[in-house]
């Protein structure tokens, strides 16, 4: 699990492979601390398994899933990434639930500054993302947690201070760029238990169960 507060931007060293499959190599300094194969990292918001390391990068493998879902197969050698290291058990829990599964892509509408102080963003989504997003909610942008000041059925918006605009990628997007989303898993969770159970989960009662035993 993440909170996506961001340790680190580090830089792609190398993307090898296809849709099927690839192995991303990172150059990286401070999330390598401590860090061993196996262990998790969240690459631009995606979890991913550290499966080798250097002194001064790590690699790991992006599954097909992983490229559908997210924009990490349209990355280059020297693109930057956010980076965050798996949450320590005794470590403070300074953003929101990240899990590092991401829900889907959208693309960057406008950045327009506000006096000095902020940066609005505003991302265009699909209606399956933006069905769990709500005003004042939280949502990781390309695994930056970050708290949702407006949302309509086509768009979101966040406002960035100047200290998350120096320590992520954020501010360094474009209009037309694709960043990666995940939302509120607490919204996800509601939505499944708010559905009824279909009859089998109900222990196997139907209408023609209660009229053969004479109900």
């Amino acid at each position: 699990m993440f909170t996506g507060l961001v340790e680190e931007v580090g830089t792609v060293a190398r993307l090898e492979g296809s849709a099927r499959g690839a192995k991303l190599t990172i150059r990286c300094k401070t999330v390598l601390e401590g860090t061993r194969v196996g262990d998790s990292i969240a690459t631009n918001g995606v979890c991913l398994t550290v499966t080798g390391r250097t002194a001064d990068t790590f690699t790991a493998d992006v599954m097909a899933e992983s490229l559908r879902r997210s924009g990490l197969g349209a990355l280059r050698p020297g693109a930057p990434v956010n980076l965050e290291r798996a949450m320590p058990a005794d470590g403070r829990f300074g953003g929101h639930i990240v899990s590092g599964h991401i829900d889907g892509t959208g693309t960057v509408r406008a950045l327009e500054p506000e006096g000095d102080a902020a940066v609005w963003v505003t991302v265009a989504a699909g209606p399956g993302v933006l069905r769990y997003i709500v005003e004042k909610g939280s949502i990781a942008i390309d695994g930056i947690s970050l708290t949702v000041a407006y949302v309509d059925e086509t768009c979101f918006k966040v406002s960035i201070i100047p200290h998350t605009g120096a320590e992520t990628t954020l501010l360094g997007r474009k209009p037309g760029d694709t960043v990666n989303l995940e939302c509120d898993v607490v919204a996800k969770y509601v939505e499944k238990l708010m559905e009824p159970a279909k009859p089998q989960e109900a222990g196997g009662i139907t209408l023609d169960f209660l009229a053969e035993n004479g109900f």
